[in-house]
């Protein structure tokens, strides 16, 4: 299925319109997470509940933020900068990539192929990165997420902190992660549509 670019600026009504009803790479982690014995996880259960709501009242759930994001959000101009810079590149900004019914909204694509995203990280878990020298496990559905729906190659993590050196680690596609992914979100789409259906009689009754 072609990758449907839709130009908006992140973060305003167009670019929530477009993400509405959908499961978004962000959340890719609570798609795949199962509870305890295999079954439902309680972030799947309730990530769905939130699109589900979203579907019938036609209104964004509030997403959630906190200080050291709203923080990362005003680095993030200055840490791209860099960040093309020290690579000789250009980071082309894009609002939201839908493929079928999953979406993601990287912040940037490189060339034909990649991918780069940009995460404020506390000191010291920047600093474990550093010292482990992984790619960050807790950012890998998110990214691998992209790659699904954006069809690319690879894509930079750019972890960050003010007066912090910054850690870029790059990670290629994996495709048997890639596929568990894929099957999750169908499944979750599916079950989606029942819960939707099912809230519709229930708002009929």
């Amino acid at each position: 299925m072609p990758v449907e670019v839709i130009e908006c600026e992140q973060g305003t009504p167009e670019w929530f319109a477009a993400r509405l009803g959908i499961p978004t790479a962000s959340e890719f982690a609570c798609v795949i997470a199962q509870g305890k014995g295999g079954g439902e996880s309680v972030g799947r259960r309730t990530y769905m509940y939130k699109l589900a709501g979203e579907i019938i009242t036609g209104e964004i759930a509030e997403a959630y933020t906190n200080p050291d994001m709203e923080r990362g959000k005003a680095m993030e101009a200055e840490i791209r900068a860099a960040y093309e810079f020290e690579n000789d590149l250009t980071v082309q900004c894009v609002g939201f990539l839908k493929n079928g019914r999953k979406g993601a909204s990287p912040d940037g694509l490189i060339g034909n192929d990649g991918l780069v995203e940009f995460k404020s990280c506390s000191p010291h878990i920047l600093i474990q990165r550093m010292k482990l020298d992984n790619f960050p496990p807790e950012h890998m559905a998110q990214c691998q997420g992209q790659l699904l729906v954006s069809e690319r190659e690879w894509t930079d993590c750019v972890l960050y902190w003010p007066k912090m050196p910054r850690y870029v680690k790059r990670t290629y596609r994996d495709e048997a992660y890639i596929a568990k992914i894929n099957a999750a979100i169908r499944q979750f789409n599916d079950d989606l549509d029942e819960l939707v259906a099912w809230l519709r009689q229930r708002q009929a009754a």
